[in-house]
């Protein structure tokens, strides 16, 4: 009856406990440079995370992207995941997006791997940022490039923003100043 009382609470507790349940930190993920961006490495700033792609009609936005990530280093990173999930518009491989990225926009904020943000092959990282059984607060379907999500400095999941809302637009940096 022991044995069987304590299989049972173990089975509730994985049932209604999930490991990474609320926090973005314990995710580390493929940089584009061939490193590794570990996300627990941003504790004590917010993150704004950004599917995007180099061939769509919202990617001038890695120029306010650029801009808020130098306005508000100090308290805010982004981290861009290029995904070729929408029209085929983020064909290139991790050296011709990076090389497109920094010689376009400048761009200095970190860049994840070519990632899926949908499907059946959805990135981990994006399957926890889209799902309210995985990050306790929202569920989101990325529909195009650039959505973004916030999280605050203790990688908790504040807000979702789809592609037209702006990386500057007072929507996102309410949260943020």
């Amino acid at each position: 009856m022991k044995y069987f009382l304590t299989l049972l609470t173990v089975v509730l507790l994985s049932a209604f406990t999930l490991p990474d349940n609320g926090s973005i930190h314990s995710f580390k993920v493929k940089s584009i440079e061939g490193g590794t961006i570990d996300f627990s490495k941003f504790k004590g700033k917010k993150i704004l995370v950004v599917n995007t792609a180099s061939k769509c009609g919202y990617t001038p936005q890695y120029e306010a992207l650029q801009k808020v990530y130098d306005e508000y280093k100090d308290k805010l990173v982004i981290v861009g995941f290029p995904a070729n999930n929408f029209g085929g518009q983020e064909p290139g491989s991790d050296g011709e997006i990076q090389e497109f990225c920094k010689a376009r926009f400048g761009v200095k904020f970190p860049l994840a791997s070519k990632v899926s943000v949908k499907g059946e092959d959805m990135a981990p990282i994006y399957q926890w940022l889209t799902s309210k059984a995985k990050n306790g607060v929202l569920d989101a379907e990325i529909k195009w490039n650039f959505n973004k999500f916030l999280l605050d400095e203790n990688g908790k999941m504040i807000a979702y923003f789809p592609s037209k809302v702006t990386p500057d637009s007072e929507e996102i940096l309410k949260y943020v100043k």
